[in-house]
């Protein structure tokens, strides 16, 4: 009788058997992270939802399991009775969740964390195998559009086996609009050409698959235009396995406000772009960038940039030691000093705060895992800072691999919060040593970050003054390179970085290289083959420009200077070192903070209020009509209408009006014959609110 009974326990469906092993990490685990249970959104939140709180991506198994077996007064999970466990009832929606219905009853998942309770909720072995790594199969394809592609996720554990575990893995594409992916694993993708990487997760391993969508139509041989250099070759190579065509060159006029306002965050000036217009020297755009790298608005333009990373912020430091930290900042830049030398006197800086520049970096980042992240973050582009809890969710950092870093920075020990084991100081990637090195660590960190083959120093350097100039990096976001989120040209990244090292960390070379590549030069208008190509450089991209360059655009064009308060002898917004200087206009577009060393805390999404604020502010009205203005330099000068349609279009354009925007401006001037510096403001204002204005193209 027992032997029937127990025949009959296992053949039915939900019944657990008593000798079916269960192992909480490896079998309960992933269904919760399937089913977002445990992501940041849900019950993975700092403060958990509704009272039940797992850690976030699986990252604590212990705490997870206290969690669900001995609070909540034992209701989560309740062995006499599986069925009435809080953790299905909820999750088949048979008791009001906020998360909605989860686990289909009985299905398959359902069947598993019921069988795990009904046999008393094992915890399981702790030297049980583990996972060590995922494959995704296939691991790359080259796709049509509008094609699917289900994906396999194969799981190896510590002890040789492998598993499928496609159904219980997580999904992400790092570009949609070319790939969608899925809860399933199924790929289709869309109809953009371009490549897009999918990753895979499952319990704090990932693995990627990698698909190529090409244009349908083969191009033409007549597509192909002259290269300027190797950046050319190698973006050239990848658009045609796109079936792609570049756009062509831009006009000297494009060229020109282009470079300034990327170089230097200035417009030229009228007569800046009447001379360069009218110049038949044929290295004239070479000897432009030249001139404008020796410029002070081009130390003050990119000292700009690296001080929202390196959070130079008066606020924590006070207004000398700010300023003096700025100060060192723009100094290096101004004169040239290689970028690893830079890093390596940040990183190791010590002396008097009040004295040496570098040092007060740790006084406004001063806890060692802040530190470890910063700097990861600024000089390798890569973000670490959430591996501090929890294994990285997108990436193969752990949480070793985080204090790692963190342990350069301390002066004592530093432990592992899981194991409590110590962990010595060692980077990303490394080894860890069998003890922390001797004297300042902070010099070991650096040799090896600034070495000639450091795969994340020279490429992220890289990869910023390429975002910086086209709009967007080859990896992209430029601080977040990871292995799930590759670079558009991973052949072009490596050789800029080649480029990098060799010229010994020059960044005037490197932006010398970049702009005098026909990439750089190409024009904004598509053609029909790149008109949805956003990630391959086929075209130059619209910029919205930062918030300090587009109010100095303002103020030079209309002949009026800002004034800062508590900012004496400042007259440019890129020249203002304290990001706490009260501003209205930078703060609405999206100046940062400089409370972290993302490069996202900067905003460039246009809002409504921003479009109204430009169509209506008083300060924009006063300073287009102030009597020592443009406006009424240019009506006093120019007697002509033509010319001063011309000076005008040349102020804000850089360009001269073609003949149609010639006569419409003569045509208005003419209609208020008495008023015609009112007819002028009006076309001033006019010119200043257009998108050719207000973006760098």
């Amino acid at each position: 009788m027992r032997f029937c009974l127990t025949i009959l326990m296992l053949a039915v469906p939900g019944v657990a058997s008593a000798a079916e092993p269960f192992h909480f990490e490896n079998d309960i685990l992933p269904i919760l992270g399937r089913y977002g249970c445990n992501s940041s959104g849900c019950h993975g939140k700092a403060e958990g939802q509704g009272g039940f709180k797992l850690s976030v991506f699986a990252s604590d198994p212990e705490a997870d399991y206290a969690t669900l077996t001995k609070e909540g007064r034992g209701r989560r999970t309740f062995p006499s009775s599986p069925e009435e466990s809080l953790l299905l009832r909820k999750g088949t929606g048979r008791l009001a969740h906020g998360g909605g219905t989860k686990l289909p009853y009985g299905e398959e998942d359902y069947r598993v964390v019921r069988n795990w309770i009904a046999a008393g909720m094992p915890f399981g072995a702790h030297d049980a195998p583990h996972v060590v790594s995922l494959r995704v199969e296939p691991r790359e394809r080259v796709m049509g559009q509008k094609a699917t592609q289900q994906l396999k996720v194969t799981a190896k554990y510590s002890d040789g086996v492998e598993k499928d575990v496609t159904r219980h893995a997580r999904f992400q594409s790092n570009a949609d609009a070319v790939a969608s992916v899925a809860a399933t694993g199924l790929v289709t993708t869309q109809d953009v050409p371009g490549e897009a990487t999918v990753m895979a997760a499952y319990l704090g391993e990932v693995g990627i698959f990698s698909v190529m969508v090409p244009r349908p139509q083969p191009l033409a041989a007549s597509t192909q235009l002259p290269q300027f250099n190797f950046i050319d070759k190698l973006v050239d190579a990848k658009l045609a396995k796109l079936n792609i065509a570049p756009s062509g060159l831009c006009d000297d006029a494009e060229f020109l406000r282009r470079v300034f306002l990327d170089l230097t965050g200035t417009l030229p000036t009228a007569d800046d772009a009447r001379k360069f217009l009218a110049s038949t020297t044929k290295d004239k755009r070479a000897k432009l960038v030249e001139s404008l790298l020796e410029r002070p608005e081009f130390a003050d333009l990119w000292a700009m940039r690296w001080s929202d990373l390196l959070r130079v912020d008066r606020q924590p430091l006070g207004h000398q030691r700010a300023h003096l930290y700025y100060k060192w900042i723009r100094d290096s830049i101004a004169t040239n000093k290689p970028f690893d030398e830079f890093a390596r006197e940040l990183i190791t800086a010590e002396g008097p705060v009040n004295e040496v520049g570098p040092v007060n970096f740790f006084k406004v980042v001063t806890k060692p895992g802040e530190v470890a992240g910063t700097v990861s973050q600024v000089f390798l582009g890569i973000r670490i800072t959430c591996a501090e809890c929890h294994h990285h969710p997108f990436d193969r950092w752990k949480q070793s691999d985080y204090y790692g870093m963190t342990a350069f920075f301390t002066t004592g020990n530093t432990n592992h919060p899981r194991t409590g084991k110590p962990v010595y100081a060692h980077p990303l990637g490394g080894t860890m040593p069998e003890a922390n090195p001797l004297g300042d660590r902070r010099v070991p960190l650096a040799d090896w970050m600034t070495k000639p083959d450091n795969r994340f120093f020279a490429r992220n350097l890289s990869n910023r003054v390429w975002g910086w100039l086209l709009g967007r990096g080859l990896v992209e976001p430029v601080d977040d390179v990871r292995a799930t989120n590759p670079p558009s040209n991973e052949e072009l990244l490596d050789a800029l970085a080649k480029f990098s090292i060799e010229n010994k960390y020059d960044v005037r070379k490197l932006i010398v290289a970049i702009t005098s590549s026909r990439v750089y030069q190409t024009s904004v208008t598509p053609n029909a083959t790149n008109e949805k190509d956003e990630r391959n450089f086929s075209r130059a991209y619209f910029k919205r420009p930062d918030a300090e360059v587009l109010l100095d655009m303002i103020c030079q064009s209309l002949g009026v200077a800002e004034k800062f308060q508590g900012s004496p002898g400042v007259t440019r917004a890129v020249q203002l070192w304290d990001s706490k200087a009260r501003s209205d206009f930078l703060k609405l577009f999206g100046r940062p903070n400089r409370v972290t060393a993302c490069e996202c805390e900067r905003t460039k999404e246009p809002s409504v209020s921003q479009v109204l604020n430009l169509l209506n502010s008083p300060d924009i009205q006063a300073k287009l009509t102030h009597e020592a203005g443009t406006v009424a330099r240019l009506v006093r000068e120019q007697k002509d209408d033509a010319k001063l349609v011309e000076e005008l279009y040349l102020t804000f354009f850089a360009r001269m009006p073609t003949a149609d925007e010639r006569g419409v401006g003569v045509k208005h001037l003419q209609k208020l014959p008495a008023n015609r510096r009112a007819a002028t403001e009006d076309l001033a204002w006019a010119l200043l609110n257009s998108t050719e204005f207000l973006f760098n193209h």
